[in-house]
């Protein structure tokens, strides 16, 4: 089969690599209909992210037909199902599964030693994304082999293109546990920083859940016309004026209630010298995080309110001012997302017509076409806020409204 193969930092190439088939009774295998780069691949595609080995296969938000089943699989899956995979590789049986905390499985990840050798305890497996992470082959490929298979997929029905609920392999649910973890509420004001898919998704969901006002920070045009346009979001350009003044102008000085950092490891911060000390530090092997906008995020928020961080962070950060944080009374939440707890209510919000998740793909290409499509959305080229990726053809630039 053809699959998205990692070999080093900036380099991804289309492979001719082996077909999966199922290695336990749990398992089934999966035609890929649509997958997509996040911009987690990302940190991938820049070497930010341990353990990776040349030849990996990418992806880790994709959906596609069930085209074999083992058997203890059997009972939730049967060929020819088009199911959503969550991200997350998870049990269902495990003391964390049990308590909805899908993402923490602590049976899922065959390298949990090494994990717990980095941060003291491992979290799930993942598609596709590191060794750390059990080494599982990702979705940027014709096939992919599904890992307890009856407790992760969902089935999709009838009538719903793949385009409106791909994302709840990853991004819809992430954003929305970002907002979820903000405990909004009636009338909050949330500031997100970041207008990625995440942090659109982010937005959206901060709505849904009750919030009063969104403010949206990033510097990139398209996306704050997204997050105004589609999200209804006021708007920051962090290159053009201070987030902190202009938050503080726009709440009376008080600060947001919480506060989204949908940016993570590598933020930019234009211009600030934390963020300039970070590139440096990173550049050298010295440092491991760009952690301007968890840093600012502290400084902005209000006095006993949240900090939700779905923003991915792979290592230590310097300089994060724990001290504001305490004294202020802030409640600060992570983690990788528990998708499995969020796919069947986000999926009736779709059903019912209450958020069309197709609204931020700008990008869809072909397999073939992927490695130039990781350039584009690395770099924020061509208006590219979101790529989806179909293994069986694809075309070129699609905008939202061509999406609807």
């Amino acid at each position: 089969m053809k699959a998205l193969c990692w070999h080093g930092m900036g380099e991804v190439s289309v492979d001719t690599v082996p077909d999966p088939y199922i290695l336990n009774p749990r398992d089934a295998i999966i035609k890929v209909s649509a997958c997509a780069i996040c911009g987690s691949d990302i940190h991938l595609l820049d070497g930010v992210v341990p353990s990776m080995e040349d030849g990996d296969i990418l992806g880790h938000e994709f959906m596609g037909e069930v085209v074999e089943v083992g058997p203890e699989a059997s009972k939730a899956l049967k060929v020819g199902d088009r199911v959503v995979v969550p991200f997350a590789i998870s049990c269902g049986e495990c003391f964390f599964c049990k308590k909805g905390l899908y993402a923490l499985c602590d049976v899922s990840n065959p390298n949990a030693a090494e994990a717990r050798k980095k941060m003291g305890q491992a979290g799930a497996g993942l598609f596709g994304y590191s060794h750390l992470t059990g080494g599982f082959s990702g979705g940027q490929a014709e096939f992919v082999r599904v890992p307890y298979a009856d407790i992760g997929p969902i089935k999709v029905p009838e009538g719903l293109r793949d385009e409106q609920v791909l994302f709840l392999s990853d991004i819809f649910p992430t954003g929305y546990m970002a907002a979820e973890n903000c405990d909004i509420s009636p009338g909050d004001t949330i500031a997100v920083w970041g207008c990625g898919p995440v942090g659109q998704f982010a937005i959206r969901s901060a709505w849904m859940l009750g919030a009063g006002r969104v403010i949206a920070i990033d510097e990139v045009p398209e996306r704050l016309e997204m997050a105004k346009t589609q999200g209804k979001a006021e708007i920051i350009n962090f290159s053009k004026e201070s987030v902190y003044d202009r938050l503080m102008e726009m709440t009376g000085g008080r600060g947001p209630d919480a506060c989204i950092d949908a940016v993570g490891t590598e933020a930019a911060g234009h211009g600030s010298m934390d963020a300039v000390i970070d590139l440096a530090k990173t550049a050298v092997g010295i440092g491991t995080d760009r952690a301007h906008v968890l840093r600012e995020a502290i400084k902005c928020c209000r006095k006993g309110g949240t900090i939700s961080v779905p923003g991915v962070y792979v290592g230590n950060l310097d300089n994060v001012p724990f001290g504001a944080a305490m004294n202020k009374g802030l409640t600060i939440k992570t983690g990788q997302t528990h998708v499995q707890r969020y796919m069947k209510p986000l999926l009736e919000k779709i059903e019912k017509g209450e958020i069309d998740p197709s609204f931020v793909i700008t990008h869809h290409v072909s397999l073939e076409e992927a490695p130039e499509a990781y350039e584009t959305f690395r770099d924020k080229k061509d208006g590219c806020v979101k790529v989806i990726i179909t293994p069986d053809g694809g075309s070129s630039v699609i905008h939202p409204e061509a999406s609807a």
